[in-house]
């Protein structure tokens, strides 16, 4: 029997490379070697792969737009339909590929335009199953682009060589779905036992992300009995939730392939957000684009999925709506909502976005899945994993006045071995005297951000604050079993210490979540036009107590915003705008001039007011990412919530710290 191949036809290779001139040269026919390519493009994120206006695709229409976002230096160079009418079937990158959302309009783009395999030096752990997903070749060996050029034909097998045992079957099965329906119409909890002895047990000592796996795995005729690390396993979530940039694209996959009604299992525990998109009538870019009928459909189908199999939903208002709301409508963005109503401690949470790690900040495994890995488990009740190796993160000391978890995740961002890929696919576990002081929201900001440190989630080990936390906020009552810390001597892959008393407030520059720098060390400062507080990082309720202390201290000034600067405030959730308004502070921040907008992802997803509308605009922000085209075709400064309000005051780049001294306190 003859192995199967990867291509059908002569490879047509694509570089993305950093010479814009060689990527359109590529486009028109030229072909290049590997060393003429050179350097290669790292750090491609899905924004680039597809830019968010795209997302109202989720079917093969998305092979019009692979890498239209795609920057090499100042330009754009692959526009609409170029990779299919350039017949590229394969593409080539640097380091980091895939890197940001969990969007599985990636690869689905990619491979709906006719690529079938993509090389690169590393992928980002949520790209590369996603592409497994859906029958997407994916390599890290760049030894291929020779022998693909050389007219050698490349089999399946080699492609899977290396790879763990489950994710090989699942590319030969031809994705991830096929895999589900042949291997798991019967899945069960894995022997009690096993979750029990662990606990008994003095030997191995574990980490708290292995107990609670362990407590929810699965036993499958594809998986083995007893996972070591690098094994992919399925687990059991406690919750799987979705929004409405994916939830047509599954609804659209799983009736396809098996048919009407489905049969979801545990449907009480799927939880189903509308969040991303109740601004869109205020999104330039989406009205520009003729889109906005496309979001609403896309809207639409979400809550046609979500009322035939009875799921529960809850849906951000757009201000009109909100204006005529009585209080009953209770909805948020999904991460800081899971947090709100849904995480505990020692629970496993899964969601089709890549910061759902966010509620790890509760003590639970929370990580994030592509479309397909949530279809599979609306159906099977099993959700894959890849069980990873951990990362202890010591953060020793109490951080200074003025200093925030934003600024302490920005320093590890900057971190060389984390730009360089040492904590893609890891569990980051924070602890350390820093930890123990930092309240949830703020634990919250570190756990959320392990998506730009590139790992599968982040965790702290729930303790009396967390307590506090469930009892003050949820009226939940929820003990902290003796289990749920890790072991003393449990394997960690490596040891990250950070002085957090050493710290001052840092910013990224624009382009990547790991050019952060010291404030202080800045010589010129840049002015900005635009200054945005909110997204599920800094919606929280402590962000707004931060945003809070230094307006409130500019309206004792008479000070307001210089013109030519817009402040944005968007809530994260309706918990948090009605405490806001509790307290008074609304007020403030109308009396400083800010905008007060609903709770709604906005312009962290591009879609709504603080995004930028020109490439010339600079924006200071409290958000997560500001890869290329993120939030707008300007450049966008990341901050935490202090230093956006006093960069805002001031016109430019400047910590609370700086501001004050200008005023001579």
């Amino acid at each position: 029997m003859t192995a199967a191949t990867v291509l059908d036809a002569p490879a047509r290779l694509l570089f993305l490379t950093q010479d814009a001139a060689r990527v359109a040269a590529q486009l028109g026919g030229a072909a290049l070697t590997l060393p003429e390519a050179a350097p290669l493009r790292d750090d491609i994120s899905t924004d680039e792969i597809t830019p968010v206006p795209i997302l109202t695709h989720f079917d093969e229409k998305l092979g019009r737009y692979p890498y239209t976002g795609f920057r090499a230096g100042d330009s754009q160079p692959i526009g609409i339909d170029a990779i299919r009418q350039s017949g590229i079937n394969v593409v080539v990158a640097g380091k980091r590929y895939g890197k940001g959302s969990s969007r599985e309009h990636s690869p689905m783009a990619e491979k709906s335009a006719g690529v079938r395999l993509v090389i690169a030096e590393s992928f980002e752990r949520i790209y590369r199953q996603n592409a497994d997903n859906i029958g997407l070749y994916t390599s890290t060996d760049m030894g291929l682009v020779a022998r693909l050029q050389g007219g050698e034909r490349i089999t399946v097998d080699e492609i899977v060589a290396g790879r763990d045992a489950l994710a090989a079957a699942i590319v030969k099965a031809g994705g991830l779905l096929a895999f589900g329906q042949a291997q798991l119409r019967d899945v069960s909890p894995a022997a009690e036992s096993a979750a029990e002895s662990a606990e008994m047990a003095a030997e191995p000592p574990r980490t708290l992300f292995e107990k609670i796996v362990l407590r929810h795995l699965l036993q499958t005729p594809a998986t083995a009995g007893d996972p070591q690390q690098g094994d992919g396993v399925f687990l059991r979530a406690d919750w799987r939730f979705i929004h409405e940039y994916y939830s047509g694209m599954a609804a659209h996959m799983l009736h396809a392939r098996f048919g009407r009604p489905l049969r979801l299992v545990d449907p009480d525990r799927i939880v189903v957000f509308e969040d991303h998109t109740s601004y869109v009538e205020e999104s330039p870019n989406h009205v520009r684009a003729g889109i906005v009928p496309n979001v609403r459909a896309m809207c639409q189908a979400q809550r046609d999925f979500a009322d035939a199999y009875g799921l529960r939903q809850h849906r951000t208002l757009t201000e009109a709506e909100a204006a005529r709301d009585t209080g009953d409508n209770v909805a948020g963005i999904s991460h800081a909502m899971m947090a709100e109503h849904y995480a505990l401690p020692g629970q496993v949470v899964v969601g089709t976005d890549s910061h759902t790690p966010h509620s790890g900040a509760l003590g639970c495994v929370a990580f994030g899945v592509g479309t397909t890995d949530m279809a599979n488990a609306f159906v099977t009740g099993a959700v894959r994993l890849t069980l990873p190796a951990s990362l202890r993160i010591e953060l020793d000391g109490t951080p200074a006045p003025g200093v925030t978890a934003k600024d302490i995740v920005l320093h590890l961002l900057a971190l060389p071995e984390i730009r360089a890929g040492a904590g893609v696919g890891k569990v980051f576990e924070f602890a350390g005297q820093a930890i123990a002081s930092l309240s949830i929201d703020e634990r919250a900001t570190l756990t959320n951000m392990t998506a730009e440190l590139g790992g599968l989630t982040g965790i702290v080990a729930p303790d009396a604050e967390t307590a506090r936390f469930l009892r003050e906020r949820r009226g939940v009552d929820a003990g902290i079993a003796p289990w749920m810390r890790s072991d003393p001597g449990a394997g960690y892959a490596a040891v990250l210490r950070v002085d957090c008393a050493a710290l001052s407030p840092l910013v990224a520059s624009p382009g990547d979540p790991g050019n952060g720098v010291s404030l202080s060390s800045l010589i010129a400062r840049p002015r900005i036009d635009i200054a945005y507080g909110g997204s599920c990082t800094a919606g929280k309720r402590e962000d707004f107590d931060y945003y809070h202390q230094v307006l409130a201290w500019a309206v004792a000034r008479g000070l307001r915003l210089p013109d030519g600067v817009t402040l944005y405030l968007q809530y994260g959730t309706t918990a948090v705008r009605d405490y806001c308004v509790a307290q008074g502070y609304d007020k403030t921040f109308a009396a400083v001039g800010a905008r007060i907008l609903q709770p709604s992802c906005g312009a962290c997803a591009n879609c709504g007011p603080g995004s930028s509308t020109e490439a010339s605009q600079v924006t200071i922000s409290a958000i997560n990412r500001n890869f290329p085209g993120r939030s707008g075709p300007g450049s966008v400064w990341l901050a935490s919530p202090p230093t956006v309000m006093a960069s805002a005051l001031a016109g430019e780049l400047a910590s609370f710290a700086e501001l004050q001294a200008r005023y001579g306190e």
